[in-house]
C-alpha cells in the first residue's frame, strides 16, 4: 500500500489575523525618516510573521497535518540592495530555533518555494545574482531553524526565452556557480507554460535534482501526455533524497482558466493520478496548491473518507488499497 500525506500553502483560511507574509515596502521604508526606527519596524513584521508561522504549525498539530509550506516572504526587504549592511538574522534566532524545534517535535515536513523572479536560467548576470542570494536567504532561514536544507526548496527551471534547449543548457551552464549548499536545497517542477515534464526531467536525470511532479501542470503543458510512462524515471530521482517524494495537486479554475487554480481540489481528477501510482511507492506528499489552502485539504479529506479504496490514518493521511 502506498501512503498518501496532504499538505497546503503557507496561509489557513481558519485562523484570524494569521498572516505569515506581512510585508513593507522600500518606498514605505524610505518614508520612515529615522532609518535605524525604520530597520526596527522592519524586525517587528519578521517576528510577527514568524509568530504567525508557529501559530500555523500549531493549528497543523492540531488538525494532524504533517506537510506545509513556509511563505518566501518571511523577511520583507531582506535582501534590497540599500539594506545590505542589516543583520536581518541577529533578532530572530530564537524564534526560527523553536520554530525548527517544534517542526521536528511534531514530525512536520516543511519546505519552500521561492518567487517566481527567481532564475537560475537567466541570461542577465545580476537577475542570475539576485537569484542565488534569494536562495541564500532560504537555506540560512532552514540553518537557523536547525533543518537540513536538503530538498527543502522547489522552484521552476527559469524562463523558456522561446529557445527551450538552449533555456534548458543555460540552466546547466549556471548550476555550475551555485554553491553545492544551495544546489543541494533545491528540487524542480514542471510547469504549465515553458518546460514539460520530459524537459525538466532532462535536468533532473543530468544534475540528480529530484522532480516535483506537478500533474495540473503537466494536464496544461505538455508534448506527450502519457506522464506513466515517465513515472519511474521521476521516482529515480528522488533515490539519493532523505524525503519522500513530493508532488503537487491542484484543478483547474474552468475549462476556459485552465491554467488558472481552483478554490478546491477535484477528487476525481486527483485519485485518477493516485490510481496510476498506487503500490510503486511507500508514501507521496502531496502539496495542494488550491486558493482555499487549508480548507481545500479538509474538503478533500472529508471526500477521502467517503471512499472504499483508502484507509485513513489520520486528518491528512490515508492509505492507498
Amino acid at each position: 500500500m502506498t501512503i498518501v500525506r496532504l499538505g497546503y500553502v503557507a496561509m489557513s483560511m481558519e485562523l484570524k489575523n494569521a498572516s505569515p507574509s506581512k510585508t513593507m515596502t522600500f518606498a514605505q521604508f524610505q518614508k520612515i525618516d529615522d532609518r535605524e526606527a525604520a530597520i526596527r519596524k522592519l524586525e517587528r513584521i519578521a517576528l510577527l510573521n514568524l509568530q504567525n508561522t508557529l501559530r500555523l504549525l500549531k493549528h497543523n498539530v492540531a488538525s494532524e497535518i504533517h506537510f506545509y509550506r513556509l511563505t518566501s516572504r518571511l523577511i520583507p526587504l531582506a535582501n534590497h540592495e540599500e539594506l545590505l549592511d542589516w543583520n536581518y538574522m541577529k533578532p530572530l534566532k530564537g524564534l526560527l530555533s523553536e520554530i525548527g524545534n517544534f517542526t521536528k517535535k511534531h514530525k512536520i515536513r516543511i519546505d519552500f518555494h521561492p518567487d517566481h523572479f527567481v532564475l537560475i536560467n537567466s541570461m542577465q548576470e545580476h537577475i542570475l545574482k539576485n537569484s542565488i542570494n534569494t536562495l541564500k536567504l532560504h537555506y540560512f532561514l532552514l540553518k537557523a531553524m536547525g533543518i537540513d536544507p536538503t530538498h527543502r526548496c522547489v522552484m521552476h527551471v527559469g524562463g523558456n526565452y522561446k529557445e527551450t534547449e538552449h533555456s534548458l543548457e543555460r540552466f546547466i551552464d549556471n548550476w555550475m556557480v551555485i554553491p553545492r549548499s544551495i544546489q543541494k536545497m533545491i528540487m524542480l517542477e514542471n510547469d504549465d507554460t515553458s518546460f514539460t515534464l520530459e524537459d525538466t526531467l532532462y535536468l533532473c536525470e543530468k544534475l540528480d535534482i529530484p522532480l516535483v511532479f506537478d500533474y495540473h501542470h503537466h494536464l496544461a503543458h505538455h508534448q506527450n501526455s502519457k506522464w506513466e510512462e515517465q513515472w519511474d524515471r521521476v521516482v529515480q530521482t528522488w533515490r539519493h533524497s532523505p524525503l519522500p517524494i513530493k508532488m503537487h495537486i491542484s484543478s483547474p479554475k474552468s475549462a476556459k482558466a485552465f491554467r488558472h487554480h481552483s478554490d478546491y481540489v477535484d477528487i476525481d481528477m486527483f485519485f485518477k493520478f493516485l490510481k496510476e501510482i498506487k503500490g510503486s511507492i511507500p508514501q507521496i506528499d502531496c502539496m495542494i496548491e488550491a486558493k482555499r489552502k487549508d480548507e481545500a485539504l479538509f474538503n478533500l479529506i472529508e471526500e477521502v473518507k467517503t471512499r472504499a479504496d483508502v484507509d485513513m490514518i489520520d486528518g491528512s493521511s490515508f492509505y492507498l488499497r
